[in-house]
């Protein structure tokens, strides 16, 4: 199953101050404020959501095709995606802006000041499909992740052209899109992605009830946080995947692209839902006892032990047959 991941791609530069903001604010200064804060550490780390969830798809042993818009400074990104099984030759250079890049400062009160810079996402929009068809021999599903508002539209219509089954998951961009945007983006969906709060805000923006939006889509999607998953189909029992237990909380962001990846690689395989679920909700686990949405490291019996204790034997067989890491 060849599946192609479109969406941001950036840098995160995280940065931390061992003071309070608050100490340095004037109130009634606040219309001419500048500031600068003296910072003790700095964390430069890879993210977007798309490269997220194509690193943790050749984390799991796929060959996802990547493809959105990015800057000259791309490559040691490219390098260390393609090291992990990303295919990245239809991933698009700018010539005049950088990869997005979000820099965001915390003080010792975990209160932030923090910048996104588009940059090259910008471009996505110019990015067409067809080429990517043509030199992958065909696409089975194609992900719109959070991306360019007018790249996400332009790939679900593009989609519907050329009839290839496509997985809505707007996910950050559900704040700034209005209905009709939105209505366009999941309309005919094969699947959708979104947590609980973007659940009931693309209710509420679209104007649709739950039961309008299974009658358009194929399946809904929606993670619950640490009670796990929900799996919507019309006509269907819901299938709620419980989360499995972590070994300790480091960070967790990226946590909802990680259980995207392994859902992913569990349909790539042809495994039933619920399985696609335990496979995603197991990645995510990882991602959250690491800091940095790409630093974890997965190990084939780890793996299938840590499945086999939190769904049991029969899963660990069913998923063992399909998962070959390249650490045993």
């Amino acid at each position: 199953m060849r599946i192609v991941v479109t969406g941001s791609i950036a840098t995160d530069h995280l940065m931390t101050f061992p003071g309070r903001f608050s100490d340095s604010i004037v109130l009634d200064k606040l219309d001419k404020i500048s500031l600068s804060f003296l910072v003790d550490e700095l964390e430069v780390r890879r993210g977007g959501v798309a490269a997220n969830i194509a690193f943790g798809m050749g984390m799991l042993g796929l060959s996802p095709v990547l493809v959105a818009a990015v800057g000259p400074d791309f490559a040691d990104y490219r390098s260390w995606l393609e090291r992990h099984g990303v295919d990245t030759e239809s991933v698009h250079v700018s010539e005049v802006r950088h990869t997005a890049r979000f820099v965001c400062t915390t003080d010792e009160h975990a209160n932030q000041i923090a910048t996104f810079y588009a940059g090259a996402m910008q471009e996505a929009r110019d990015i067409e499909l067809g080429p990517v068809v043509d030199r992958v021999g065909g696409i089975d599903l194609v992900v719109i992740g959070a991306n360019d508002p007018e790249a996400m539209v332009r790939h679900t219509e593009e989609c519907r052209y050329r009839g290839i089954p496509f997985a809505a998951d707007p996910s950050q961009q559900l704040a700034r899109m209005h209905g009709e945007e939105i209505r366009l983006l999941i309309d005919g969906a094969a699947y959708l992605f979104t947590n609980e709060y973007e659940a009931a805000l693309t209710e509420h923006k679209t104007g649709w009830t739950g039961e309008e939006i299974l009658d358009r889509v194929g399946v809904r999607i929606t993670t619950l946080g640490p009670n796990g998953v929900r799996i919507e189909r019309q006509g269907e029992e819901p299938i709620q995947v419980p989360t499995p237990k972590e070994t300790h909380k480091a960070d967790p962001t990226g946590v909802g692209d990680a259980f995207r990846a392994g859902f992913l690689a569990g349909l790539a395989w042809g495994l039933p839902l619920q399985r696609c679920a335990q496979v995603g909700s197991l990645l995510a686990t990882y991602v959250i006892e690491s800091v940095g949405t790409q630093e974890y490291e997965l190990a084939r019996q780890a793996f299938l032990l840590r499945v086999r204790e939190a769904y049991g034997d029969q899963a660990a067989e069913e998923i063992g047959q399909h998962v070959h890491l390249t650490r045993a």
